[in-house]
């Protein structure tokens, strides 16, 4: 793995950590400038948002939501591309989760694009 693969790897990890331990300020350090995200939901697209600020408050928001719970299947990094397979939990019951990913871009060690897909 080249050194911007495993940075990608390792920054995709962080990512991924603090929405699983719900700490959102760990995200301050991860968000680039220039960021663009494109979440999950409202079908057929999903919600874009624009810019560090704007991406960080979503993210921020989901991370610090103590009644989800995101597990981790699988990171992948090369060079500046990383993905990130999960699953979301929200309740006790089987049908309580989905299955996702995030495609993500990185730019001078930080997160500048996310891209965000789960099964129907």
């Amino acid at each position: 793995m080249t050194d911007a693969s495993n940075t990608t790897h390792t920054l995709m990890q962080r990512f991924h950590d603090a929405f699983e331990a719900h700490r959102p300020d760990d995200l301050d350090e991860l968000i680039g400038e220039g960021c663009v995200l494109e979440n999950t939901t409202p079908a057929p697209d999903g919600a874009r948002y624009e810019g560090r600020e704007a991406c960080l408050t979503f993210w921020k928001g989901v991370a610090f939501n103590a009644d989800l719970a995101f597990e981790l299947e699988d990171i992948w990094a090369s060079d500046d591309r990383g993905i990130i397979r999960w699953q979301l939990r929200w309740g006790k019951r089987d049908a309580d989760r989905v299955r996702g990913v995030n495609i993500m871009r990185v730019r001078d060690g930080k997160i500048v694009e996310g891209m965000g897909y789960v099964k129907g």
